[in-house]
């Protein structure tokens, strides 16, 4: 498991034991945007970062060295990235308002996507936001904790479609969502198929659905939170990107989910978790004292958010900024852990399930520093 830290530095840790194994570091020079294990499918144990530096960079985490690296340019800043294209070799990067394209085996740009956006495109990811899982024997995950004092900077997303690995989109602050047909030669007037306008700022984006033929966003609300370390205030929305069609807009969804349970007003909501198996997707809401919600979102028919049927209490004491469910880990079982979380708070917490019978800790980085009581209710998660 990878957590990426304000330092520049990424930690990596055992996602059973929460057991340091090494830091890659001496690379980045500048915050660290994204982390993801979702390169090609040949290179399992590669980690991939991307930083306001301008670079993306290859660690081999066998080794915690830098392999590889390519560069968008000194003056330029990459909020994301993302692998696919119809052969598996094209790397895309969010730079600004522009969209960046490599043929990541040679290294070489193929295409820069810069008319369809006119402010930053922040974040490119082929999987879940932020939260990123590596191929079925590799046993890492990466979790981006950004611990920052300051206004989060508004974030958009750009995306290989899971399943459609032709088919890109961007997504940008300027509320814009964009698909292009990354096939033969890449450009704006040939490629751009459809453009939806959300109608404000975008910040997370994720795939739904048998076919991934839908999408959630979380876009975010103008005004800011009076407390100054959550400014950002996301809703969700459901959206058909086939067919550039709205599917359900919760934007009054931080009073359904508040309405909906007992605790503290839900200050914010970090990201959303869609369940194949299931075919159901959550939102997961959090209160500044930190506090998790996974909060059932019914888009379909009569829409509405339903009292969380998971709360994870007691292990943060600030803002939560990442989550990683180990339902979104392949090839192993979870031996008890219901998943992991990061804050502003410097915390790593683990949070076990009802059925384990582990005792509950939560720590800060690698260091034991607390014990939490031992009872819990049904649907209450045990951090350590």
């Amino acid at each position: 498991m990878a957590v990426s830290l304000s330092t520049n530095t990424v930690k990596l840790y055992s996602p059973v034991t929460g057991q340091f194994m090494g830091e890659c570091s001496k690379g980045h020079s500048s915050t660290i945007n994204e982390i993801s294990f979702s390169g090609p499918p040949s290179t399992p144990h590669l980690l991939h970062s991307c930083s306001s530096d301008g670079t993306i960079r290859a660690w081999d985490t066998r080794s915690f060295q830098q392999v590889s690296c390519v560069s968008a340019g000194p003056s330029e800043e990459i909020f994301s990235f993302s692998f696919g294209g119809v052969s598996n070799n094209l790397l895309a990067a969010g730079c600004k308002s522009q969209v960046l394209l490599w043929d990541w085996r040679m290294k070489k740009q193929v295409a820069c996507l810069e008319e369809s956006h006119m402010d930053d495109v922040t974040q490119v990811d082929s999987a879940v936001c932020d939260l990123h899982v590596p191929n079925a024997n590799y046993d890492c995950n990466a979790l981006l904790v950004q611990c920052v004092d300051e206004m989060v900077q508004l974030r958009a997303s750009v995306h290989f479609v899971p399943d459609h690995q032709n088919k890109l989109i961007s997504a940008s602050v300027d509320g814009l969502l964009c698909t292009f047909d990354t096939s033969g030669d890449i450009n704006d007037d040939d490629n751009l198929e459809s453009v939806i306008n959300i109608g404000t700022s975008i910040g997370k984006v994720g795939f739904l659905g048998e076919a991934n033929e839908k999408l959630w966003c979380l876009s975010h609300i103008e005004t800011l939170s009076p407390n100054a370390s959550a400014p950002i205030l996301p809703y969700p929305s459901v959206w058909d990107w086939k067919d550039a069609r709205l599917e359900a807009n919760f934007d009054d969804a931080r009073s359904l989910a508040s309405n909906s349970w007992t605790l503290d007003h839900v200050d914010y909501f970090v990201d959303c978790h869609y369940s194949v198996e299931d075919d159901r997707l959550w939102v997961i809401g959090g209160t500044n004292a930190g506090t998790l919600g996974y909060f059932p979102v019914n888009y379909k028919g009569i829409r509405a958010i339903s009292s969380p049927e998971a709360v994870l209490h007691g292990g943060h004491t600030g803002v939560v900024r990442s989550v990683l469910p180990m339902s979104n880990t392949k090839g192993r079982p979870s031996q008890g852990t219901f998943g992991w979380t990061g804050g502003e708070d410097g915390r790593l917490c683990c949070w076990l399930s009802d059925e384990s019978c582990e005792s509950n800790r939560s720590w800060i980085s690698s260091t034991l520093v607390m014990k939490s009581p031992h009872s819990h209710r049904k649907s209450r998660r045990q951090p350590y």
